[in-house]
C-alpha cells in the first residue's frame, strides 16, 4: 500500500543496494593500485573509467526506455545486479586489458540495467507527498554501503596488505545477497501495453520532445549542474595536494559518506513537507559554500567543516532530484524519465571530470573549485525563478 511509508519492496530494495554497494566500495579505494599493479597506466586507466562511464550512462536511458515499454521492472533489476556481482570476481580471473575492459564494463553495464527501473520501482510505492521520504531512505541505505565498504576493506589490507585479488574475490559475498534479496521483491501487476515496440539503443532521446515542459525546465539546469560537478576525486585529491596522508583521505571519504547516509532520509522529509525546490536548492548553496571554501581550505578542521557541509549537500539533492523528476513525469514514462537524466548526468559527469582536470593542470586546483562554485550560483537562482 502507498500509505504504508517504508513498504516491504522499499526497505528490500534499500537492502539491495547497500549490500551491492558495500561490494562496489570495498574495491574503489584499491581499484586504482590493483590496476597499476597489473601495468595499467594512468592513461589506460583514465581510458578505461571513461568507457566504463559512458556505457552506464547510454545504457541507463536505453534500459530505462525498455522498461517502460514492456511494462516491467523487476527483471531488469535482477538482472543488473547480477551483472554487478558477478563483475567482480572477473576481473582478477585474467590480468589481459581487453579482459579487465570487459569485465569493468559489465559492472556499469549492471548499473545501467537497473537504475530506470530500480527507480520507477520505487517511485510505484510513494504517493507525490512521500516521495523524498522514500528516495531519501534508499539513498540513505546505498549510501551506507559506502561507508561499510571501506572500512571492511581498510580492516582486511591491514592484516594481508596487497592481497587485492582475495580482496575482489570477498567483494562478491555482499554481491550475492544483493541479488538474493531481489527475489523477495513483489512488482505490482501492471495492464501489458497494447503494442511493444521495438525499442532502439538511443530511443530514450525522443522522449525529451516527448516530455512533460516541467521535466525539461527542471532537467536542463540540473545538467549544466552536472557538467560543473567533477568526480569526488578532485576533492581527495585537493587533501593530497595540502599534505594529508593516504589514511586521512580515505577516513574523510569514509565521513562523507556517513554525514550523507545520516542526513538523507531527514533531508527527504523535509522535501515532502517544504517542497522539493527549497531542499534541493538549499543543497546547491551549500555545495557552492563547499567548492568555493575549498578553493582556499588548507587546514585539517576545515576539510573537515566542508566535508560535513559536502555530505548535506549530496543529501539534500541525490534522492530528492530522482523524486522531483518523478513527481513530473507520467507514472507509464517513470524509467524512461529517470533513465534519460541520469544517461545525460553520467556523460556530463565524465565530461565535468575531463574539464576539472585540464583546468587543475592549466591554472591550478582553486580555479576548478572556483568556477563550479560561482556556475552553480547560477544555477540555483535559475531554479527559483524559473521552478514552482
Amino acid at each position: 500500500m502507498k500509505s504504508n511509508l517504508l513498504s516491504r519492496n522499499v526497505i528490500i530494495l534499500s537492502l539491495v543496494s547497500f549490500f551491492t554497494d558495500v561490494a562496489s566500495e570495498m574495491l574503489y579505494p584499491v581499484m586504482p593500485i590493483y590496476l597499476s599493479s597489473i601495468s595499467f597506466s594512468v592513461l589506460l586507466i583514465g581510458v578505461l573509467e571513461g568507457f566504463a562511464e559512458a556505457t552506464a550512462g547510454l545504457s541507463k536511458g536505453y534500459f530505462g526506455k525498455l522498461s517502460d515499454n514492456q511494462g516491467k521492472r523487476l527483471p531488469f533489476v535482477q538482472f543488473g545486479y547480477a551483472l554487478s556481482a558477478i563483475s567482480k570476481p572477473l576481473l582478477v580471473a585474467y590480468v589481459f586489458p581487453l579482459w579487465i575492459f570487459f569485465a569493468r564494463t559489465l559492472e556499469r553495464l549492471g548499473k545501467g540495467v537497473r537504475t530506470g527501473a530500480r527507480d520507477a520501482l520505487l517511485s510505484d510505492e510513494a504517493t507525490a507527498a512521500t516521495k523524498g521520504r522514500i528516495f531519501g531512505f534508499h539513498r540513505s541505505m546505498d549510501t551506507m554501503g559506502a561507508v561499510v565498504g571501506p572500512m571492511l576493506a581498510m580492516v582486511y589490507l591491514a592484516y594481508r596488505p596487497e592481497d587485492y585479488k582475495m580482496l575482489f574475490l570477498l567483494a562478491f559475498l555482499p554481491g550475492v545477497l544483493a541479488i538474493g534479496f531481489t527475489f523477495f521483491i513483489k512488482e505490482k501487476r501492471k495492464e501489458k501495453p497494447q503494442a511493444i515496440s521495438k525499442t532502439k539503443f538511443l530511443d530514450f532521446i525522443k522522449y525529451w520532445k516527448q516530455s512533460p515542459i516541467d521535466y525539461r525546465k527542471l532537467v536542463l539546469p540540473l545538467l549544466i549542474f552536472t557538467f560543473f560537478n567533477s568526480s569526488d576525486v578532485f576533492l581527495l585529491l585537493k587533501l593530497k595536494d595540502a599534505g594529508l596522508g593516504d589514511t586521512y583521505v580515505i577516513g574523510m571519504y569514509i565521513f562523507f559518506n556517513l554525514v550523507y547516509a545520516l542526513f538523507a532520509y531527514p533531508m527527504g522529509s523535509f522535501a515532502d513537507k517544504w517542497g522539493m525546490k527549497r531542499i534541493f536548492v538549499f543543497g546547491l548553496f551549500v555545495f557552492a559554500g563547499v567548492y568555493l571554501g575549498m578553493a582556499y581550505a588548507d587546514q585539517l578542521w576545515m576539510f573537515v567543516a566542508l566535508f560535513i557541509l559536502y555530505g548535506l549537500f549530496s543529501a539534500a539533492t541525490e534522492g530528492v532530484a530522482k523524486a522531483w523528476i518523478t513527481n513530473i513525469s507520467l507514472p507509464k514514462d517513470t524509467a524512461t524519465a529517470i533513465g534519460t537524466y541520469t544517461a545525460f548526468q553520467s556523460i556530463g559527469a565524465l565530461m565535468a571530470s575531463s574539464l576539472a582536470g585540464l583546468i587543475w593542470y592549466s591554472f591550478g586546483p582553486e580555479y576548478v573549485f572556483m568556477i563550479s562554485g560561482i556556475v552553480v550560483i547560477g544555477v540555483a537562482v535559475y531554479l527559483i525563478v524559473k521552478m514552482k
